[in-house]
């Protein structure tokens, strides 16, 4: 079932040249569009299916800096600052709040990282309160029990996924860009070796530049051009209940159970880390790279059944561009939950917070978490294809970092000095095995 999510309109004509092409229209690949254009560049945005359909409106709007990876935390925080930056300037409510993010624990090691964490923080500009018992427990007050600590990152925040993209898309035309759902990218043109133009199920459309935002689908269009993108995907499963709790915080981890308070005055229920591997033809390509991950998260990870595999977007087979591809038989990637999962965490939620007891399932809804081995995004120039950028594996945090990660494309695409370092999310990170040997493709 789809998680909720707002409708925009397309621009109705598709252009016959555009400075850059964004491929792709979740969060990153509307935000690095949004940026683009403001910088004056013509650019149009292709869209196989619905702007946010995917990803982008099945996660929880978590918008944080804690305990993010050292390579990441610059996005991370450079973000906050431009989702009030985009709020602005569209005059739109995308559901951005500062609220501040809420950990409580009772592992003692946990709360030893999280310090450990706090200290690293520091040094980088960011506030982080480590909590005692006292304060974990009047913070946590609705769980209604004691607590061996906490944590508490005040600048951090919210955003709402089921209006985030489509809004910031329609800024991407106040600006001058063009919009194009339904119009599925198939393949790249190429002059002297140069991307010349993007062919589209709908026509071509000459250009110079082109971003790979597909998120779960970007390793597969990577494959037809040549490009090894370790990439995998798990399928995460998470609820919504109607709005009636009073006392939650806007924003609540611990380990067993994790709660957003939505727009409308629900909560999105999620166990952290948890998802299904479905085994897909990718998936089997790149297990090499992947056995670190998958062996430190083996606790968290449960096996799947086939409908990734049927889904196609970690197909290898190799496609024409004059038919249709699997982006277009399968538009929007919708999952069936897992009903165990589901049912475990609406237990979890009621047993914590006994305010949620009562309340009623809004809806249930699965997504596909598109990985890099190293959880970390691939932000990059191909160095095989010049004009083609790659702009995935975002690991389930592309949504509180997808406007840093825009403004980093849109200053790289224009050849302007970035705001950050960019070298750490170079794609030749990953063209190594976990044995260290260059793999083939």
């Amino acid at each position: 079932m789809p998680a909720p999510l707002i409708s925009i309109s397309s621009t109705p004509e598709l252009p016959e040249h555009a400075d850059v092409v964004v491929i792709g229209g979740g969060i990153v690949g509307v935000c690095a569009a949004y940026f683009i254009a403001r910088q004056g560049m013509n650019v149009a945005l292709i869209e196989k299916g619905r702007i946010g359909a995917e990803q982008s409106s099945r996660n929880w709007g978590w918008c944080r800096q804690q305990n993010r990876d050292a390579r990441e935390l610059p996005l991370a925080t450079k973000s906050l600052d431009l989702w009030e930056e985009i709020t602005a300037d569209l005059g739109e409510d995308l559901g951005f709040r500062r609220c501040g993010l809420l950990y409580l624990s009772d592992n003692q090691a946990e709360l030893d990282g999280w310090d450990k964490w706090r200290d690293f923080a520091e040094g980088e500009g960011v506030t982080t309160h480590m909590l005692t018992p006292s304060e974990a427990a009047e913070r946590g007050g609705a769980t209604n029990k004691p607590w061996l600590g906490g944590v508490f990152s005040p600048s951090d925040g919210i955003a709402d996924p089921s209006i985030a993209a489509p809004l910031i898309a329609k800024g991407v035309m106040k600006h001058g860009g063009s919009i194009h759902q339904f119009c599925a990218a198939r393949g790249l043109e190429t002059q002297a070796g140069k991307v010349s133009g993007v062919i589209t199920e709908k026509g071509v459309i000459k250009t110079s530049q082109v971003i790979m935002a597909g998120g779960a689908w970007a390793s597969s269009f990577c494959h037809q051009l040549g490009i090894r993108f370790p990439q995998s995907a798990v399928r995460s499963s998470i609820l919504s209940l109607m709005p009636g709790a009073k006392g939650i915080p806007n924003a609540l981890h611990t380990s067993g159970i994790s709660v957003t308070r939505r727009s409308n005055g629900g909560y999105t229920l999620a166990i952290s880390g948890t998802a299904n591997v479905d085994i897909t033809p990718q998936q089997l390509r790149f297990a090499v790279d992947f056995l670190p991950m998958f062996a430190k998260r083996w606790k968290v990870l449960s096996p799947g059944d086939l409908q990734a595999w049927l889904a196609g977007h970690e197909t290898r087979k190799k496609w024409a561009l004059d038919q249709p591809t699997p982006m277009e038989k399968n538009r929007i990637l919708d999952p069936r939950p897992s009903k165990k999962l589901i049912d475990e965490t609406l237990k979890r939620a009621r047993l914590l917070l006994p305010e949620l007891g009562d309340i009623p399932v809004q809806n249930a809804w699965a997504s596909y978490i598109d990985s890099t081995p190293d959880g970390v995004p691939v932000i990059d120039h191909a160095t095989n294809m010049p004009g083609f950028m790659i702009a995935a594996g975002f690991s389930g945090h592309g949504f509180g970092i997808g406007p840093g990660a825009g403004k980093l494309i849109a200053e790289m695409i224009a050849g302007k000095e970035t705001f950050v370092e960019h070298k750490q999310y170079q794609l030749s990170r990953l063209q190594k095995s976990v044995w260290g040997k260059v793999s083939d493709f």
